[in-house]
């Protein structure tokens, strides 16, 4: 069957389409939800509502771009949309940004630690690191998605930058005072 063979029929509610859908996706699109949530089992309900608006929607994909960047961006809207109601948003004056970078040799950290730190940052850290590191949105873009100023989106990447560095250098000296 043709992907636009496979969106038709989701479309029509066909129900062994979307299950087929979920297939192909769901673990492209769970690593997304594990990316903006703060664990396991929320990424899972992020994923679960994701699918539901996909299929809800699907009938308005029109075929500009790829099925995945536009499933994507509802599983990212779908996760964001939950921290947007709790407001876990701070205004931050932006003359007291610091900027941190973060560098990590591939050796040193494995990606399971990494994925923890990151989900253990506070909420609004988490979502904006996210965003701006891992998916490539520029500051401007993550204040329109999440109801922020440009400024508190660069205060929010310095301080969870500033968190993964420090949770990263108490890494490294367990490991080695652990291989001392």
């Amino acid at each position: 069957m043709s992907l636009k063979q496979l969106i038709q029929k989701c479309s029509n509610h066909d129900t062994q389409a979307q299950s087929e859908l979920y297939q192909i996706y769901s673990g492209k699109l769970f690593s997304v939800c594990l990316k903006y949530s703060r664990n396991y089992a929320e990424a899972e309900d992020n994923l679960q509502d994701a699918f539901v608006t996909i299929f809800n929607k699907i009938a308005q994909f029109n075929h500009k771009g790829s099925l995945e960047g536009w499933m994507k961006r509802i599983t990212v809207n779908t996760a964001l949309q939950k921290y947007r109601k709790q407001g876990v948003f701070e205004i931050i004056d932006e003359a007291h940004i610091e900027d941190v970078e973060v560098e990590i040799e591939d050796d040193d950290i494995t990606i399971d630690y990494l994925l923890k730190i990151i989900q253990d940052l506070p909420d609004r850290y988490r979502l904006v690191f996210n965003l701006y590191v891992m998916d490539g949105y520029s500051h401007q873009d993550i204040a329109e998605l999440l109801s922020i100023s440009s400024g508190t989106s660069k205060s929010n990447l310095a301080r969870a930058r500033k968190i993964l560095k420090e949770n990263i250098e108490d890494y490294k000296r367990r490991m080695n005072s652990q291989t001392l």
